[in-house]
């Protein structure tokens, strides 16, 4: 039988990698809204696991709200990155600073 701790290990590589992403990569707008989402799929990790072993099912309705807010943030963010697209001829973000021009 599994314990807590794969499960919470497995969170933690996730988040770090989503967190490594984002401080990596500063210029495409497009890896970070992936990174985004990987962090919030750590958090997800550890709310069903803690939720299971404690046989409580609040954490799994945090869960599906947690994916309603990345869904919306997803869609939100990729009109958002289509637009600026189509403004600036570019994703990259360093040259993105401003929304005003």
């Amino acid at each position: 039988m599994l314990t807590l701790q794969p499960y919470l290990t497995l969170a933690a590589i996730v988040f770090g990698i989503g967190v490594m992403g984002i401080i990596i990569n500063r210029k495409n707008i497009i890896i970070l809204l992936m990174c985004t989402e990987l962090l919030l799929l750590a958090v997800n990790f550890n709310f069903i696991a803690f939720s299971y072993f404690n046989q409580d099912i609040t954490g799994q309705i945090f869960v599906f709200f947690i994916l309603t807010v990345a869904a919306a943030e997803a869609a939100i963010g990729l009109a958002i990155l289509v637009v600026l697209y189509r403004n600036k001829n570019s994703i990259d973000v360093q040259k993105l600073q401003t929304l005003r021009e």
